[in-house]
């Protein structure tokens, strides 16, 4: 009893440096996790690919190759799934609500604890600020482990008083029981990697689900090290399973896969469009997280002290790599002139450079590949005849950077307010009647955030009914929570991620009817 307690007091003193704090020297613990063969997690087992098969995995802030790391396909994924199964039938399946809280509790004070190590390593495999790294990723991630944590002891039926008139004079008594759905398939993105995958982990797990996470490929490394460190906590053997490798081989290999009876996707719509279709073969059930074109609408009454927050939290919070952001600025004509000004001379003085130093707002894309999208979304809305207000000049270092732009004199038709970019770049367009700004903000394929700027209570009551977006925000943006529900309309996504909502994506129904003699 008494090393139990000096544990827990140790991993609560174990924790991140302060979140403004820049990187001088990488701990020593990452230095070696990156010199170590990084393993798949299958059940108990931390191993290679079968076939001994690797990917390079790259920094971006050098371009420079990080670290090797397995390349799974599908016999690793189908080693996975059978370790799931096996889980949901052993001692998991058997443990009360209260234990699996603890576990879970468990592993949210371990992501404290190997805080910075998590922090450092995100910020070297994904590029974006180690601030983030921090507050996010490590910050974010333990507390909604705690949040889910506390459902697991929360989840309950409910009676039902049925009209069963058959055979007369029959009574009846009816109830529900909520069921784990099984062996879950999550699939994350690169954005948010340790987030992301807590996201889809922790409901999964406070449900009594055991679950396959394929990680994307371009940020393996923090979700191999949570595979890790879900053992350290105590969960048994195959409830948590991690496999690395690219979507063509992995992905669709967990997508197609028999024994997984849920998948939860958070990435590209063209991605999730594939996998809705593969879920619905077998009827697996599904929840899907997809991109944006996120509006900002801000009315000739706003606050336009909060411009400079708008920029840097509501559009280019991770150097724009969120599907939040607020790409999309319509502004009324009275204040049009100054929110152009305003935000120009913010953005246009945001520093460019290496996570590892918080001072910089604009860090870079994740691949090379990305940094060529951006690129070529900027250079695509110049020739369309959108100005850009920004010098645009091309990064001249190493790394993946984009310097951020800023286009006006822009059409609804053209791809730069209709196609996601996922970099720091986004519109301004004046509107005259707030009618014609919300017609504008919904004319888009994508539904999943947008925001109202005003201090007027009557125009805010008005017009957030008529946003066709999952989340609007009012005078901020880009601002979730463990416990407010997020998800998408349109082509942003199915189903909903955080609080109450997430459970029932996890949770099967099952009607209980007890004839009464």
């Amino acid at each position: 009893m008494k090393g139990r307690s000096w544990k827990r007091k140790r991993l609560k003193n174990m924790n991140v440096a302060r979140s403004d704090s820049p990187v001088s020297e990488i701990l020593p613990a990452v230095t070696d996790y990156l010199d170590s063969p990084a393993k798949l997690l299958l059940g108990a087992s931390s191993t290679a690919a079968a076939d001994g098969r690797t990917m390079d995995v790259f920094n971006p802030a050098t371009g420079k190759k990080l670290a090797k790391v397995p390349r799974g396909g599908a016999a690793e994924i189908d080693l996975a799934v059978k370790a799931a199964q096996g889980a949901l039938e052993g001692d998991w399946s058997r443990m009360r609500p209260v234990e699996r809280q603890r576990v879970l509790l468990r592993l949210a004070d371990l992501i404290e604890a190997n805080g910075e190590e998590l922090a450092q390593l995100e910020t070297l495999n994904n590029g974006k600020s180690v601030m983030l790294s921090r507050l996010v990723e490590v910050g974010n991630s333990s507390n909604y482990l705690r949040y889910m944590a506390g459902w697991s002891t929360k989840i309950e039926g409910s009676t039902i008083d049925v009209s069963i008139a058959v055979p007369p004079g029959a009574k009846y008594q009816a109830y529900t029981r909520k069921e784990p759905v099984g062996v879950v398939g999550a699939i994350t993105p690169w954005n948010f990697p340790l987030n992301m995958a807590i996201w889809k982990i922790a409901p999964a797990l406070a449900c009594g689900n055991t679950v396959v996470l394929k990680p994307a490929e371009e940020t393996p490394l923090t979700s191999l090290r949570l595979g890790e460190l879900c053992l350290e906590a105590g969960l048994p053997p195959g409830v948590v399973n991690v496999v690395s490798g690219t979507g063509a081989e992995a992905g669709a290999a967990l997508t197609a896969h028999p024994g997984v009876n849920k998948l939860t996707f958070t990435g590209s719509t063209e991605v999730g469009k594939i996998i809705g279709i593969q879920a619905m073969q077998d009827m697996k059930r599904v929840t899907l997280e997809l991109g944006g074109k996120a509006p900002m609408v801000m009315f000739d009454d706003m606050d336009l002290d909060q411009l400079a927050e708008a920029a840097r939290i509501g559009v280019l919070f991770n150097s724009g790599q969120t599907c939040c952001a607020g790409t999309r600025i319509y502004a009324q004509r009275g204040i049009y002139d100054r929110v152009c000004e305003v935000l120009a001379d913010v953005v246009g003085a945001l520093s460019v450079g290496s996570g590892l130093d918080p001072a910089n707002a604009i860090n870079p894309m994740v691949s090379a590949k990305h940094q060529a999208h951006v690129s070529a979304c900027i250079a695509g809305g110049v020739e369309e005849g959108a100005t850009p207000l920004l010098s645009g000049d091309a990064y001249a270092g190493d790394g993946f950077f984009v310097h951020p732009q800023i286009f006006t004199d822009v059409r609804q038709d053209m791809k730069i307010m209709q196609d996601e970019v996922f970099g720091p770049v986004f519109t301004i367009t004046p509107f005259d009647d707030p009618d014609d700004a919300i017609r504008m903000a919904n004319d888009t394929r994508y539904g999943l955030g947008a925001s109202l700027w005003t201090t007027n209570l009557n125009t805010m009551h008005r017009y957030v009914p008529q946003l066709q977006a999952g989340t609007v925000w009012v005078n901020s943006h880009n601002v979730p929570d463990a416990n407010m529900p997020f998800g998408g309309y349109k082509q942003s996504g199915l189903g909903r991620e955080h609080g109450r909502a997430a459970l029932d994506a996890y949770l099967e129904t099952k009607s209980v009817c007890i004839a009464v003699r």
